[in-house]
């Protein structure tokens, strides 16, 4: 047990706790020599350590874990590597793109009302932390700016509400990306290349779902002008001298 603590990074007490808890298999793998002494299977350092990154990494409780592990420990540990590299790529275009933007550098650089700028950042389509904004935040900024410049403000009844409609409707989209993307990548490919493949993805998606929302609108103006005509025509023909 000592050794299993020193070589895992975790207490024995912590080890313990698994242990009870059923996180680190049915123990039928672990060998009593003693009533105080036992030998643990190698493969018990790195289970405990993944538990200690889910806990500490993902903030999940062990109720959760314990199902992750019992489904497929191997897999588990894929998408925890697959999300790391995901994050470290992140990080690494973040501090190529430059540091975060404060708010009041926000306000300088864009005509935004600061009201406006709050109302985002309530609803948590922006999320700014202690150092400003980061390189997504601002392109959802800019696109606001357009938006209001194009004529979509306040006097015709447009506010930052509308934002919800898209990231509700998003929400489930995402959702079941996400689950694709795991099913199809994480343990069939290293996850190096897995977290590749998704970035690269991403300016392609973008275009997909910007094309798409354009046809989809014409689609609908289309529908919605045919059925309008149709009523009219027939509201028309009603009122017409026999």
């Amino acid at each position: 047990m000592a050794e299993l603590a020193e070589r895992s990074g975790v207490s024995a007490g912590t080890i313990k706790h698994y242990l009870r808890e059923g996180l680190l298999g049915a123990g039928t793998d672990i060998v009593r020599t003693s009533r105080n002494m036992a030998w643990y299977p190698p493969v018990y350092v790195e289970r405990i350590r993944l538990i200690k990154r889910l806990q500490e990494d993902r903030f999940m409780p062990l109720k959760a874990i314990k199902g992750v592990l019992d489904e497929d420990p191997a897999r588990a540990e894929a998408l925890v590597e697959v999300e790391d590299r995901i994050l470290q790529q992140a990080l690494e275009r973040q501090g190529a793109t430059g540091d975060r933007v404060s708010k009041a550098e926000v306000r300088r650089r864009y005509d935004l009302p600061a009201n406006v700028l709050d109302r985002l950042t309530e609803l948590g389509v922006l999320t700014p932390n202690s150092r400003g904004f980061d390189e997504e935040d601002l392109k959802i900024i800019q696109a606001f700016v357009r938006f209001r410049a194009g004529g979509f403000d306040e006097t015709l009844g447009f506010t930052v509400y509308d934002a919800l409609r898209y990231r509700e409707a998003l929400e489930p989209l995402v959702e079941e990306e996400v689950r694709t993307l795991r099913d199809r990548l994480v343990g069939e490919v290293p996850p190096e290349r897995a977290a590749e493949i998704i970035a690269a993805g991403a300016e392609p998606l973008r275009d997909l779902v910007g094309a798409l929302h354009t046809k989809m609108v014409v689609e609908e103006l289309r529908r919605q002008l045919g059925g309008a005509s149709s009523t009219a025509g027939s509201g028309g023909g009603a009122r017409s001298p026999s």
